[in-house]
């Protein structure tokens, strides 16, 4: 509860359009408060741009506009200060739908006593300390979070650069080293630095995706895929795969390509790292429809599949399957997060030992 030392701090406005009531007020916690009052709602305005109070009291019945009407406008210009109404109306219709929608704090029926409102100032004040000390730690959790991004980002950046060139010493490495057990050995840290490397680029993904705007543009589906498909074989390095596209796009669609390509690329190139082990090569189907309302993508595989306990969990971050050995569990989190920032949608169907298949719609923007 807040000391009577510090009550005088406590700034009180009053909005009736009675004088009466307002002189009684002011007469009544002025010594404990620093109360002002109007009579008008622009005068209330200007009290409140100046001043700027804790708490506001207003009067639910006046000439021109309703208490109601004053909060709801109020808060959306001048959010914090708490709003408690008065009343000598059973309007209560009208009171519960401000309460529910946040327009006031509570009410308080005429005629008040002033022990009443005194409590009610007190409490009130709590709230708004409450709510400001919230407030404050949400806007330094933001910032240590926005910080925290952007050094992850600008480390695992930094990483690339490294990873690349180790991956093309020990590839140089292996052309001239004969032994098997060295060949062995050199053939265990290229598979590490590549799991390392797609883990980067997930994380690198994963701030783009957060932080960037919805850039929509026209989207040519056919070019964009084949592109897709070459970084994903060049960055895994290898070709072990048969990639068939089925692209109909009679029309233009407009989205974001940035977002698609992130979407594309990790679908594909997990359609790739787990295909079964008895496969030489991958086999993906992808099916594009096209029109003016959205776009349907299909991305099917006959790989090692999901089991089906995991269906539901695959999108969460950093869930790995019991029968996935490799991979950053961030890859189907992060296309889920890209969908949703598209107001996409994507659904899974897998059968293990028989393959996935991603169903995928995407509105146009056109």
């Amino acid at each position: 509860m807040t000391s009577n030392q510090s009550k005088k701090h406590i700034k009180v406005l009053y909005l009736d359009d009675e004088d009466n009531n307002l002189r009684s007020f002011k007469a009544a916690f002025r010594r404990e408060y620093d109360v002002y009052t109007a009579n008008t709602s622009e005068q209330a305005y200007d009290v409140i741009k100046s001043v700027k109070p804790h708490i506001i009291f207003s009067d639910q019945r006046m000439p021109v506009t309703s208490g109601v009407d004053f909060f709801n406008a109020v808060r959306q210009i001048f959010p914090d200060p708490v709003r408690i109404l008065l009343t000598g109306y059973t309007d209560i219709n009208d009171i519960i739908d401000a309460i529910n929608k946040g327009h006031i704090y509570r009410y308080i029926t005429k005629p008040w006593s002033e022990h009443e409102i005194r409590v009610a100032i007190d409490n009130a004040y709590d709230l708004y300390n409450t709510r400001k000390q919230l407030n404050e730690n949400l806007d330094e959790l933001e910032k240590s979070n926005h910080e925290l991004s952007r050094f992850i980002y600008s480390a695992s950046h930094d990483l690339r650069s490294p990873l690349a060139t180790s991956l093309g010493v020990i590839r140089l490495a292996e052309h001239d080293v004969k032994d098997p057990l060295a060949r062995d050995y050199f053939g265990k840290i290229e598979e590490s630095i590549k799991k390392l490397d797609v883990f980067v680029h997930h994380i690198i993904d994963y701030y783009k995706n957060n932080k960037s705007e919805n850039e929509a543009i026209d989207i040519n589906f056919q070019n964009t895929i084949e592109e897709v498909i070459e970084t994903v074989k060049s960055g895994l390095g290898s070709a072990d795969a048969q990639i068939d596209t089925e692209i109909n796009q009679e029309n233009k669609f407009i989205g974001d390509e940035f977002r698609f390509r992130i979407i594309m690329s990790n679908l594909i190139s997990n359609a790739i790292k787990f295909k079964k082990q008895d496969q030489s090569a991958a086999r993906i189907q992808i099916n594009i429809q096209s029109d003016l309302d959205k776009a349907i993508i299909v991305v099917k595989d006959d790989g090692m599949g999901i089991l089906e306990d995991h269906i539901q969990k695959v999108f969460q971050m950093f869930f790995k399957s019991n029968n996935e050995k490799t991979g950053s569990g961030m890859g189907l989190y992060i296309v889920k997060e890209a969908l949703e920032k598209m107001g996409g949608t994507i659904e899974v169907k897998s059968q293990t030992g028989e393959g996935t298949n991603f169903h995928i719609e995407i509105p146009n923007q056109i």
